[in-house]
């Protein structure tokens, strides 16, 4: 498996992973030709150094997987840089071979290189087979997430 920065020609699969799920699907706007919206994000994404897109190649080259590390500098923890992980995707023919935590130990890795002193994720209450594979990598439910949404 190679990992890699994304490149804007991996937008549509990235985007038809994301919305390949029960969540992603009443979220997201997949079709071809992918919406203009999806590439101004990435543009967004890929000018910010704290920011990584990644996808996971397999040996044919075909992507995978994706994720979006992101790295948050702050002022607690002595102006601490925290790593957050976004968008895991797994295609839905790779689900079961390792290939998700295979990428999570890349990713630890690379928050480690990054100086990052903790590495943290979201993922929604309704995904419990997300929940208890994160708990088998190491992550703790050490917080009580909230959010806010805005209508448009």
């Amino acid at each position: 498996m190679k990992y890699r920065p994304a490149n804007k020609e991996d937008l549509p699969f990235i985007v038809a992973m994301i919305a390949h799920d029960k969540l992603g699907m009443l979220r997201e706007d997949y079709k071809d030709p992918l919406p203009e919206k999806y590439y101004q994000a990435f543009q967004n994404i890929d000018a910010d150094q704290n920011q990584e897109l990644i996808v996971i190649e397999n040996d044919a080259g075909e992507i995978i997987g994706t994720m979006q590390l992101s790295f948050i500098q702050y002022l607690t923890y002595q102006g601490g840089i925290r790593a957050q992980i976004e968008a895991v995707r797994i295609r839905e023919d790779q689900r079961g071979k390792g290939v998700g935590e295979n990428l999570f130990l890349w990713a630890i890795e690379r928050a480690k290189e990054r100086g990052a002193h903790l590495l943290q994720l979201t993922t929604d209450k309704k995904r419990p087979e997300a929940i208890q594979f994160y708990k088998k990598l190491g992550f703790k439910d050490s917080h009580e997430g909230m959010k806010l949404h805005f209508t448009k």
